[in-house]
């Protein structure tokens, strides 16, 4: 099979994956094989070609938004069936023991495995997963649409949560790429006013035809008081401006797995009256199972540029840049 690599982590525009021919992967006791059609492109993907998170296996295949269709069941694998369209995520594995996995909160697992980190994931025309991480996705969305929730949406609405934006509340989301494009339209439907910060005029765009409240530049304070925010961006000199913008009480959920340092806060302007910050780290299986679900309900609307597989360092290269609107995608085979 065809499969990129991260061969010497590097800034993107150096050249820091391959893609080259591998033999297809074999799914082992209770795994599956997918035949990729489409995998999504996230920034997480760019911070390991990157080296800002280190890679954890030399050579990994990067991509955890992988839409396909089963091809092979391993042994023992009886959830789904051949032909069967799953998704494989970012969250791969989890021990099921520590005191974490015990009372829920498995995206805090101690011994996690993650899909495009510590094992292949979807920039490659097969990809392996154990069966119980993976997701039946809804029948509404084509391939090219649905890849994106497997992670910026997943993680967009982990966010969200993790804000604790009130009924009817004031959002502040800060970035509008792919994973904001999407939470954004499901805080509107639960009847939220949000406003959006961002560098990109065309992001801006984005945002008002998707009935977002207003836009401004990555760190204008909003037109009101917020009562929730979430920094999307990877930067966090956005951090002390989303502080500033909350109303008492306010919290702002930090959703990147990987930021900038933060600067110095002050006291009295972006934390006193129990203005609190956040983070996110990966997400729960339930995460995902209720994203999808809301998504279909509500008809979220995916917006993407699609990149054939021999593409994919250029649109790493168009996120790093930020020439991009929406998601990007990898349309590696048939649907």
């Amino acid at each position: 099979m065809r499969a990129w690599s991260v061969t010497a982590p590097a800034p993107i525009d150096r050249g820091p994956l391959e893609l080259s021919d591998r033999p297809d992967p074999e799914p082992g006791p209770g795994e599956v094989r997918v035949r990729v059609s489409v995998c999504g492109v996230c920034r997480t993907d760019l911070h390991v070609a990157e080296g800002d998170l280190a890679v954890h296996r030399a050579g990994v295949v990067p991509g955890h938004e992988i839409v396909g269709v089963v091809d092979r069941l391993g042994p023992g694998a009886s959830r789904f069936a051949e032909g069967d369209r799953i998704g494989i995520a970012w969250l791969r594995r989890t021990c099921g023991v520590c005191r974490f996995c015990r009372r829920g909160a498995e995206n805090l697992c101690t011994s996690p495995s993650f899909t495009g980190w510590d094992e292949d994931g979807g920039y490659a025309e097969h990809a392996v997963v154990d069966e119980r991480f993976a997701y039946s996705l809804p029948a509404g969305f084509a391939d090219e649409h649905v890849a994106p929730l497997l992670c910026a949406g997943i993680i967009g609405f982990r966010a969200l949560r993790r804000a604790e934006l009130p009924p009817g509340g004031r959002l502040g989301i800060y970035g509008f790429g792919a994973s904001a494009h999407i939470t954004a339209q499901i805080a509107i439907a639960q009847g939220a006013t949000v406003h959006v910060m961002t560098r990109s005029p065309e992001a801006r765009e984005l945002a008002l035809a998707l009935g977002c409240a207003s836009v401004g530049g990555a760190t204008d304070a909003p037109p009101e008081p917020l009562d929730s925010a979430i920094n999307f961006t990877p930067s966090g000199d956005v951090v002390p401006a989303a502080l500033r913008a909350l109303d008492r009480g306010g919290t702002l959920a930090v959703a990147g797995i990987h930021m900038s340092d933060t600067p110095p806060l002050d006291y009295d302007r972006e934390l006193f009256q129990e203005r609190q910050i956040r983070s996110v780290t990966a997400n729960t299986r339930r995460d995902g199972e209720d994203l999808l679900r809301i998504a279909g309900r509500i008809g979220v609307q995916v917006h993407t540029t699609a990149y054939p597989l021999e593409r994919a360092d250029e649109a790493l290269a168009d996120l790093a840049h930020d020439r991009l609107t929406g998601a990007a995608v990898l349309r590696v085979g048939p649907p």
